[in-house]
């Protein structure tokens, strides 16, 4: 079905790779709606619980193909807006997937590569790994991915890498809040995403859809009336939810909860 991605559901997760190896799994116009196509479908099927977002060959993604870039350059200012907006709509949806997202980085991740691992939930890359957004190198700027790069890290450490474009270690992306762990080598990279997609696995699809929905709510927002009073209409409802008198039910009797369809 598809050219630039290859995308696989087992055991209820979802995987979708990038599949550009000889272009380091660089962004063009195919690759954006194909990602979006399946995104949606994920997003859509009961079979799918966990996404994983992942790549084929040495690199994550390095950003956008260049080739891409100057024929979208070449073409009128509406075109050029219609395609960012697709990318922008594409990476929208990803962040905003009530179901959790994981990225599995290896190799660089630069550019839009580094606006797709900041828009999942979770990140986990090899410790060689390799992260920059160099835009403005390129007279350009991030700014498709940028509410989710700042999300990621912040405005302060932003203004840094955006504005020198210099390329920062798996280790500094680990202490800037960009990945949660780091693996030694593909083999430990891959053991690390099964250990958190197991955890994912095993908690209430509803519950962690109505987190997801808190976490987005609560951001930024100063604790005032109207905070604690949405926060307590969230918990008053979700308790009274089939999923959640199953989870307590089967902690109570030391058994696995048997998640309902949905409520």
């Amino acid at each position: 079905m598809y050219r630039n991605i290859l995308v696989r559901t087992e055991d209820s997760v979802g995987r979708i790779t990038l599949n550009r190896p000889e272009r380091h799994n660089a962004f063009d116009d195919q690759t954006i709606a194909e990602l979006s196509d399946a995104l949606a479908a994920m997003e859509a099927s009961a079979e799918v619980r966990v996404i994983l977002i992942a790549s084929a060959g040495q690199h994550f993604c390095a950003g956008a193909d260049l080739k891409w870039m100057l024929r979208a350059a070449a073409r009128g200012a509406e075109e050029n807006l219609v395609d960012a907006r697709k990318f922008a709509t594409m990476l929208g949806c990803l962040a905003r997937m009530p179901k959790p997202t994981v990225a599995r980085v290896q190799g660089v991740a630069y550019g839009g590569g580094v606006g797709l691992v900041s828009a999942c939930d979770i990140a986990v890359a090899t410790a060689d790994a390799r992260f920059a957004l160099t835009e403005v190198r390129l007279g350009l700027i991030p700014a498709v991915i940028g509410p989710h790069v700042v999300a990621a890290i912040g405005p302060r450490q932003a203004r840094r890498y955006m504005l020198t474009a210099q390329p920062f270690s798996a280790a500094e992306a680990h202490r800037l809040g960009l990945v949660h762990e780091l693996a030694v080598d593909i083999p430990a990279l891959d053991g690390a995403v099964n250990g958190i997609v197991s955890a994912l696995l095993a908690n209430g699809p509803q519950a962690q859809a109505e987190c997801k929905s808190l976490i987005a709510a609560v951001a930024g927002r100063p604790l005032d009336d109207p905070l604690i009073e949405d926060t307590a209409r969230r918990i008053a409802r979700i308790r009274a939810t089939d999923e959640a008198r199953e989870g307590m039910a089967a902690f109570l009797a030391r058994r696995r909860p048997r998640w309902p369809a949905g409520d």
